[in-house]
């Protein structure tokens, strides 16, 4: 974790809107080539780092069906339900980016992560709104290869942290989330079906401060 810590609002929005104007963050990482290709058991990914108005329509409806078949039964159980229409409309946002997993045999998407820069509760973040697998390729590291491709897009950009929001009755992706350094961020709700989980990349002396004044 960096030292560094931001205090000017001023310079965490420039960050967010030099991250913004990049139609590939991804490829502006250094280590960039380190995250083109993924290979795991005889299996080959390429990751492709787009806008939503780049993508295909197809890939975004594959990214829906792919969220309700992964978390549908989730939200079923919680108090909002299931609502396909909401869902649609926020994978279909154009401030969306996505970074898609292929299967470069069959050349096949079968992951994705959306997600966007933004100044949340005054802290400069990436939120990551949705990371889906296609269940034939879970726990081969993929998800949390692609993670990482994020977290280094965090720390390029100088980010001060990745949040994210995860289902509480969804076990399996909060241990994931925890396996990998998230934790409760501090402006999680207590009693909603969901938390907020962060990691901290740039700390804050004024973070705490700042979430109380956008709640109050």
């Amino acid at each position: 974790m960096s030292h560094i810590k931001y205090d000017d609002v001023s310079v965490q929005q420039r960050n967010i809107e030099k991250a913004q104007r990049s139609p590939n963050p991804l490829k502006e990482v250094p280590e960039s080539q380190s995250f083109a290709e993924f290979s795991h058991n005889g299996l080959n990914f390429a990751l492709q780092c787009k806008l939503k108005s780049d993508l295909d329509p197809k890939v975004v409806k594959w990214a829906f069906k792919l969220a309700e078949r992964n978390v549908g039964n989730y939200f079923k159980t919680c108090k909002e339900g299931w609502q396909p229409k909401i869902k649609q409309n926020d994978l279909n946002k154009n401030w969306a980016r996505y970074l898609i997993a292929v299967d470069k045999s069959t050349k096949k998407n079968v992951a994705y992560t959306m997600f966007r820069f933004d100044l949340d509760y005054g802290s400069s973040v990436l939120y990551c709104y949705e990371m889906q697998v296609e269940s034939e390729y879970q726990r081969k590291g993929l998800g949390a290869f692609m993670m990482k491709a994020l977290e280094h897009i965090v720390q390029h950009f100088k980010m001060e942290k990745l949040v994210l929001t995860v289902l509480k009755n969804n076990p399996d992706a909060v241990k994931f989330y925890h396996r990998l350094g998230y934790k409760k961020d501090e402006t999680s709700p207590d009693d909603e079906d969901y938390e907020i989980l962060s990691k901290v990349f740039i700390e804050t002396s004024n973070q705490s401060a700042n979430v109380l004044e956008a709640l109050s």
